[in-house]
């Protein structure tokens, strides 16, 4: 497996991608999603959606950081499906949206951009906007994948 270094050094043609790592160091900050003030894992791929495509679909409505465990709504899924291309999980290729679900049968609640095949971006509670190895933890996770329609 190649470094994470090397890949975070290595310039992507792919526009997602580009647009994912204009979005690096911005801090973390619920439900926000302003490139360099603040973005949440949905706000993340909503300002990379308006970036490529446009504008947003539909209005982000307001949402708690526990909404999944309460309310037990897909949401994440319907978007994916309404939104982007449904991809298999195991054919992901660079600048598709990853989801993850914490534990086997949980509403999915977090989002990333791949970066390569083993890297993501995505925006982490106490965390800035990064770029991280996809390691076996987060591939365990893994339950769908989406491509941007662009």
């Amino acid at each position: 497996m190649a470094s994470l270094d090397l890949i975070k050094n290595t310039p992507s043609l792919n526009p997602v991608v580009i647009e994912a790592r204009r979005w690096l160091n911005t801090p973390y900050k619920h439900q926000a999603s302003q490139i360099g003030v603040g973005t949440d894992c949905l706000g993340l791929i909503r300002g990379i959606y308006r970036s490529l495509i446009g504008d947003e679909p539909e209005k982000a409505p307001p949402y708690s950081r526990f909404w999944a465990e309460y309310g037990g709504h897909d949401e994440l899924n319907r978007i994916g499906h309404n939104y982007f291309t449904p991809i298999q999980k195991n054919e992901f290729e660079t600048g598709d949206v990853l989801l993850f679900q914490w534990r086997p049968g949980a509403v999915p609640k977090h989002l990333a951009i791949a970066s390569s095949k083993q890297s993501m971006i995505h925006a982490h509670q106490g965390l800035a906007v990064c770029e991280v190895a996809l390691s076996r933890w987060w591939h365990q996770r893994l339950c769908n994948v989406y491509r941007f329609k662009i």
